[in-house]
């Protein structure tokens, strides 16, 4: 319902229904819609450049809380998506960008690992299951704590907090991506986890230049991204009152 609900409600889907409808009006006679139908397209043009897509994520990154000096002792890793190859279940991209990110964090600290992450989908197994999987297999990086039922930031954030504070750990390193991160740290101040933010991909605002403004599908997707993570903390704060 969720994953619905989002897709309905933002950018590209909400503005090719905006382009549809505009139009229809337009045709029907509503001169005026026209306007709003070449609007949207427009909207949806520029959100598929790299301008655009960069600008949002470096906004986005921006919005992170500042922290408190903690002294960590254990590694987390937020997990992403996966993808369905020949041999099975895997790891998608942005998730094994996080695995690398995280298994280099251990090698320098020598910290326990813990990978969270539940189904993305019905009959999809926990990503964490996959990311424990690829930590051993691909980079040779034992996990101590595979956390396989959290749904969303906030699971993450209270699941993980849970298993650690069992093992009597009060702070840990948290691995996700830049954009991701002012969400994952108000998920885990709110359940009471302090983390210091090791974010993957900092990002770095466009510089403009020609290449900048060519229009690419899979710039549109990140705007998506980004914005799908704009609303998530904009809805955390009403939900929670912060």
């Amino acid at each position: 319902m969720q994953g619905a609900l989002t897709g309905l409600l933002l950018p590209p889907l909400l503005l090719v229904m905006a382009v549809l409808a505009a139009g229809l009006l337009a045709w029907r006679g509503w001169r005026a819609m026209g306007g709003l139908a070449a609007l949207c397209a427009l909207l949806l043009l520029l959100l598929s450049t790299p301008f655009a897509a960069g600008s949002l994520a470096v906004a986005v990154a921006r919005l992170a809380p500042a922290e408190a000096s903690i002294q960590p002792a254990a590694i987390i890793v937020l997990g992403g998506e996966m993808v369905r190859g020949e041999a099975g279940a895997e790891v998608g991209p942005l998730t094994l960008e996080r695995l690398r990110a995280g298994a280099a964090l251990h090698r320098r600290t020598g910290l326990p690992l813990l990978v969270s992450g539940g189904p993305v989908g019905r009959d999809a197994p926990p990503v964490a299951e996959l990311m424990a999987a690829s930590l051993r297999e691909d980079f040779g990086v034992p996990v101590r704590w595979v956390e396989p039922r959290a749904r969303d930031t906030r699971d993450n954030a209270v699941l993980a907090a849970a298993m650690l504070r069992a093992e009597g750990i009060e702070a840990a390193h948290l691995v996700t991506h830049a954009w991701h991160m002012p969400r994952s740290l108000g998920a885990f101040a709110r359940a009471g986890l302090p983390v210091e933010a090791a974010p993957v991909r900092q990002e770095v605002q466009p510089r403009g230049t020609a290449s900048d403004w060519l229009p690419r599908p899979d710039h549109l997707a990140r705007s998506w991204f980004m914005l799908r993570e704009a609303a998530g903390l904009l809805v955390y704060r009403i939900r929670d009152g912060n």
